[in-house]
């Protein structure tokens, strides 16, 4: 498999085995997964932390990665760390990428107020600086309020990340999702097309953000349209099982009640919709060959599993998204870290065998 192959085989500690029988245990013990990471703003910083327990155990390789918005951002980063320096590079591009984030964040007026932080729902509720922005991209387009176009992601992204690099040497399938503001299809942007236009464009909230304009095309977030999408893990990667990394939650235990929880919701419900189509999809042609209504092997049968935390993610605050703060994405990467070492104790052993998520959860 080349270097790629032996960054996925290494064994970073202990006794050190005859190369041969070295190379045929690892083999044995490496399983070889998709990943499908959501977009949710600083929520990403969840999945930092799913991305940094899987980099850290080397019986999980990774051949593909379908993402949208912040999980694109993720995948990106992820992807160039690998292929500069295996796992520990992954796991250190991440690191410094989302440091890079926190540290725009403290210098900009949208900061969590001593009473949001007393909360400690993480919120920017009583923050006065973010309740004027919040008016602002109310009222007025990103075309108005920022005419120069500005956004600092753009060029977080560009410290983070050579592109010719992760063009050509990208051992890892990317496919990240955006939406074509004209036709409303999703368009899928691969290893070689991604550029730093690519990245934000599957990032682009509209009302945050002008479209990105790629070829004469204009481009919002991918969430409307695959957060994440499905199929290309399917169409284009040979290994059977999908790791879903949410971000949204699919469900929640009360109705909203104010302005901003109402929008909220509307925004999870939307961004799951394209998701929970593909799912249905799924455990469609799963009943399908498991009733030999059709023969096992003449549709692809898909393994999926999900790492989520919506009992966590449900009592974040609204407006948390946009919390930036070092303390709270370290929070997050840690709850990430946590539910991922909890899923590969109690399900490695289904990967290639079974689907260890409930399909139910998405009919």
């Amino acid at each position: 498999m080349g270097r790629h192959g032996e960054e996925l085989h290494a064994r970073p500690n202990g006794p050190v085995e005859p190369k041969a029988r070295r190379a045929t245990s690892a083999a044995a013990e490496t399983k070889v997964v998709n990943l499908a990471l959501q977009g949710g703003g600083a929520h990403g910083a969840f999945a930092w932390g799913v991305l940094d327990q899987l980099m850290e155990d080397t019986r999980i390789g990774i051949e593909g990665i379908s993402a949208t918005s912040a999980g694109a951002m993720n995948a990106t980063v992820l992807a160039y760390g690998f292929a500069e320096g295996g796992r520990e590079g992954a796991r250190k591009a991440l690191t410094s990428f989302w440091r890079r984030i926190a540290h725009a964040a403290s210098t900009s007026p949208l900061q969590p107020s001593l009473l949001d932080r007393m909360t400690q729902n993480h919120g920017l509720d009583f923050s006065p600086a973010f309740q004027t922005f919040d008016l602002l991209v109310r009222v007025f387009s990103p075309y108005q309020f920022n005419p120069m176009n500005f956004n600092p992601l753009r060029h977080i992204l560009e410290q983070s990340v050579d592109f010719a690099r992760l063009r050509d040497s990208s051992a890892i399938k990317l496919f990240l999702s955006a939406t074509n503001v004209r036709t409303g299809k999703v368009r899928l942007f691969r290893n070689g097309e991604i550029t730093p236009d690519a990245v934000m464009a599957s990032a682009c909230l509209p009302l945050l953000f002008q479209a990105v304009e790629i070829d004469g095309e204009a481009y919002w977030d991918g969430g409307y349209m695959g957060n994440p999408a499905i199929f290309p893990l399917i169409y284009e990667c040979q290994s059977c099982d999908v790791v879903v990394v949410h971000i949204n939650p699919i469900a929640r235990p009360e109705v909203p009640r104010t302005a901003a929880e109402i929008l909220n919701r509307i925004d999870e419900i939307s961004f799951n919709s394209s998701l929970m189509r593909e799912m249905r999809a799924i455990a469609f042609v799963t009943r399908l060959i498991d009733e030999g209504t059709i023969k096992d092997g003449s549709m692809k049968r898909m393994l999926i599993h999900s790492i989520a935390a919506d009992d966590f993610m449900q009592k974040l605050g609204v407006n948390s998204k946009m919390n930036a703060d070092w303390e709270f994405l370290t929070h997050l990467r840690d709850v990430g870290r946590a539910r991922a070492a909890k899923w590969l104790a109690g399900n490695f052993q289904h990967l290639t065998r079974k689907s260890s998520a409930d399909l139910q959860l998405y009919l």
